[in-house]
């Protein structure tokens, strides 16, 4: 009884909620469209889509009650004043909103709780029937003594309402979820009643929520469409008319996750809608309706688009078979040569139209299949690209490293080869420690030459001087040159190389942004030594001109980054408080000594 609660909970508030938002935002959405000419009704359409949102919300908030966690929507960021208010109309999720609460939600809600109150009513009068049934004229009651049938009927009624208000709940869960956001993965409920989301091309598209509203509205139309036609057309009672119909239109529907429930439903509305049919062959096309025809391929091209090929190979010739074996247990009035002529004809249509869609709907598929791979070549080609620039900024941080450090091990290597030579007092011991020290040097020199050669592109490099401490003056002065404003404070800090060229390349980086991103703005440089590490800060004021900043690759941050960290230090880069931007880097050095 509380699950039966909950399901009840469900159904009945979402009509009164859906006929309110039908009541409000469909002659709100018209007026909009008829005085957009006038361009009043631009200023109201962005009130439709906020209240068909807040609808949506209501809806969410029903359905997370029930049990299912569903994704937050993702809405386009308003903005402030009038023209943020205009930017939802360009909102594509508040159009979803609209469409789901103004159109599609009430045909789903009134055929949930219509079934739902039809059915109590019936189990509740057939347990009562044998309490009113004098009240009922002699030619309607049912034969005396046969009151104990309805009480078994509404026995029956009564003990399966749960479970048919269940499966309602569901259907209305199954339609809805996926319209306004889709479950979230592992809630409860979502594993068994929503769709989860597959990585493929074609699973993405069958999750997508606009595809499922364009099928779902173009079946509602044609049982709207088909309903009335089967039944005056074909002289067909309107029960087993409105049966057939949605039977087809369903088969849809459920084919865009389900292809097996397609197809087989399609099939059999196919087979049932000829059967009901059959009396008025001679009357209207037989026996393939156009509204059943028209479902039936709107089964095949949602089969053909979404599936794999045999799906819709299979449903196109089921429905060739089923046609071929009409005309064969067909009654004689059905097999006169006038009728086995329109008969026949009605089939080939059939055939060749649903064939047609078919092939198109392949085409489609397969178009999106390429469109899919192109775009994951393009994802890896640029992610190849970035991974590139990195392992070349990397590279050219090695060959620089190893520069440096070539120069100092070969100084030390001279300086303790020769120190029995400088220093002629030395004592045997000490003279063997600077041996040693001089054969590891020359072994590490060795081993970084080696390894220099499988780093080294560029031949040119072996002749290029590496950029130093001091060099960072004659850098700032050339940034000058620009036509730049920049102010330095360089401290004279003797550093190691190392640290000195880590240095220079940061301030070179952070000279480059700040001229491409920030024009005309004043740049600070400060470079000065501080409680054992070597402060290197780069500032710019807010720019002062309006010209578009001048793309660069994205990573020279990333490789100063990298320069810093590797000799243990750290680096701040973010916006001020003024607009500007900075980027402070600390390098720790050994032992600074003023020159």
């Amino acid at each position: 009884m509380r699950r039966l609660g909950r399901d009840l909970a469900l159904l009945l508030p979402g009509l009164g909620l859906t006929m309110l938002a039908s009541a409000v935002l469909l002659p709100l959405a018209a007026v909009s469209a008829v005085l957009a000419v006038a361009w009043v009704g631009v200023l109201l359409f962005p009130v439709t889509l906020t209240l068909a949102s807040v609808c949506a919300r209501l809806d969410r908030a029903r359905l997370r009650r029930w049990g299912v966690e569903i994704n937050q929507p993702v809405y386009r960021a308003r903005g402030s004043g009038p023209l943020g208010l205009l930017r939802r109309v360009a909102d594509a999720r508040r159009w979803l909103d609209l469409a789901f609460e103004g159109l599609l939600a009430l045909p789903v809600r009134v055929l949930t709780v219509a079934v739902t109150l039809a059915w109590a009513g019936l189990g509740l009068g057939g347990l009562t029937y044998w309490s009113w049934d004098h009240l009922l004229p002699p030619e309607d009651a049912l034969v005396p003594g046969q009151w104990s049938l309805a009480l078994v009927v509404g026995l029956a009624l009564t003990l399966s309402l749960p479970a048919m208000v269940r499966a309602l709940a569901l259907l209305d869960a199954v339609v809805t979820v996926p319209l306004l956001g889709g479950a979230v993965p592992g809630s409860r409920r979502a594993s068994r009643h929503v769709p989860t989301v597959s990585s493929t091309v074609d699973a993405r598209l069958r999750e997508n929520a606009w595809v499922r509203m364009s099928v779902a509205f173009v079946g509602f139309v044609l049982v709207v469409v088909g309903w009335p036609v089967t039944t005056s057309l074909y002289e067909v009672h309107p029960a087993p008319a409105m049966t057939v119909s949605i039977a087809a239109a369903v088969a849809g529907l459920l084919a865009v996750r389900w292809p097996w429930a397609g197809l087989t439903l399609t099939v059999l509305a196919g087979l049932a809608t000829m059967l009901v049919t059959m009396p008025a062959h001679a009357l209207a096309p037989w026996p393939w309706p156009v509204t059943t025809l028209l479902a039936h391929c709107l089964t095949l091209t949602v089969l053909a688009v979404l599936h794999r090929w045999y799906w819709a190979v299979s449903a196109w010739s089921g429905g060739a078979l089923l046609t071929l074996v009409t005309l064969v247990v067909a009654e004689p009035s059905a097999r006169a040569d006038d009728s086995l002529r329109a008969v026949t004809t009605n089939g080939v249509v059939l055939v060749a139209i649903s064939g047609g869609v078919v092939l198109m709907g392949l085409t489609v598929h397969q178009w999106l299949l390429v469109s899919g791979q192109v775009e994951r070549a393009q994802t890896l080609s640029a992610d190849q690209v970035r991974r590139r620039y990195e392992l070349e900024e990397r590279s050219r941080i090695a060959r620089e490293l190893h520069d440096v450090v070539a120069h100092s091990m070969s100084v030390i290597t001279v300086q303790a080869s020769t120190a029995t030579f400088r220093l002629p007092d030395l004592d045997t011991r000490t003279a063997q420690e600077f041996e040693d020290i001089a054969a590891s040097s020359r072994q590490a020199l060795g081993e970084m030459r080696a390894l220099l050669a499988t780093l080294r592109t560029d031949d040119s490099l072996d002749e290029m001087p590496m950029p130093a401490l001091a060099d960072i003056e004659e850098l700032v002065a050339t940034s000058r040159a620009s036509g730049a404003v920049i102010t330095a404070d360089l401290s004279e800090v003797q550093v190691p190389p190392t640290v000195g060229l880590t240095a220079y390349r940061v301030v070179q980086e952070a000279l480059s942004n700040a001229l491409r991103h920030a024009g005309g703005a004043a740049i600070e440089v400060r470079v000065a030594a501080v409680g054992g590490s070597l402060l290197v800060d780069v500032t710019n004021a807010a720019p002062t001109t309006a010209q578009e900043p001048i793309p660069g690759s994205g990573l020279g941050l990333s490789g100063t980054r990298e320069r810093v960290t590797a000799l243990g230090g750290a680096v701040e880069v973010g916006p001020t408080s003024d607009g500007g931007f900075a980027v402070i880097a600390r390098i720790p050095i050994a032992d600074p000594l003023p020159r």
